[in-house]
């Protein structure tokens, strides 16, 4: 049985949240909303939720229901309403559409022009489960660079051999799959666990590298001194809010 650490929702119109500040006081990092399907929908909470999420300060994501339709009018509608920002995840929603399925040739080509787009190769998030299984030939370095978020409520999920692992696991729809299956300030919802600690997941939502963290700059201070030859010249160097003020270098004053 794989543990759970339910970490990021994801929400549309079906179900926002009502109170953001309790969705992340009950351990939520990140929300990923829908924004758009197919050539021309948009989920018209879209908005309105994405400026709710920030101000309790959760992560941004937007993901696009995929379709079988022409693919550069689906990239168009995403690009055109949910233009993520750089802090942004995005994800293409792959999953099972009846006879209007997206191929693997257009999931390709979605996530393709979406990256060159907003200049971002390799960080689009695949959300998919059996989809993936089934139209995904073996393993594919395409697919299996890149992120997986895997749709599948059982206690021991599997991805396809493109991926070693999944980065997300969502693994209930608020009904199925193990629970928790509500969490609150939204309701039953998808909810999603996440390996990591809450400061991984921040570090890495957007693009998936976790950048560390930068050393401090050194610090220096150049300080000049002019004294008589034979004056004994004390300086005191110390931490700032150090206790201890007692000189910790002598230095002599050079003759003139």
């Amino acid at each position: 049985m794989t543990a759970i650490n339910a970490m990021v929702v994801d929400l549309s119109h079906w179900d926002p949240a009502d109170d953001y500040e309790t969705v992340k006081a009950a351990g939520i990092g990140g929300v990923i909303y829908k924004a758009t399907e197919g050539q021309s929908y948009t989920d018209d909470t879209y908005v309105s939720q994405q400026h709710a999420a920030k101000a309790a300060g959760l992560k941004w994501g937007a993901y696009h229901f995929a379709d079988g339709s022409n693919v550069n009018g689906q990239v168009q509608n995403f690009l055109r309403f949910a233009s993520p920002d750089p802090d942004e995840l995005f994800c293409l929603d792959w999953e099972d559409n009846g006879g209007n399925t997206m191929s693997a040739d257009q999931a390709r080509a979605w996530i393709e022009q979406v990256e060159a787009a907003l200049n971002r190769p390799g960080e689009c998030v695949i959300y998919s489960g059996n989809t993936a299984k089934e139209l995904i030939n073996g393993k594919d370095e395409f697919f299996g660079s890149r992120r997986l978020w895997l749709a599948q409520y059982s206690t021991t999920p599997s991805c396809q051999e493109s991926w070693d692992t999944f980065w997300l696991w969502q693994f209930t729809d608020g009904v199925n799959g193990p629970t928790p299956h509500t969490i609150a300030g939204i309701g039953p919802c998808d909810i999603n666990s996440y390996e990591g600690s809450p400061e991984q997941l921040v570090a890495e939502w957007a693009s998936g590298d976790a950048m560390p963290i930068p050393p401090p700059a050194e610090q220096v201070v150049n300080v000049f001194v002019a004294a008589p030859a034979g004056i004994q010249v004390k300086v005191r160097v110390f931490a700032p809010g150090a206790r201890d003020s007692r000189p910790s270098r002598h230095q002599e004053a050079s003759p003139a």
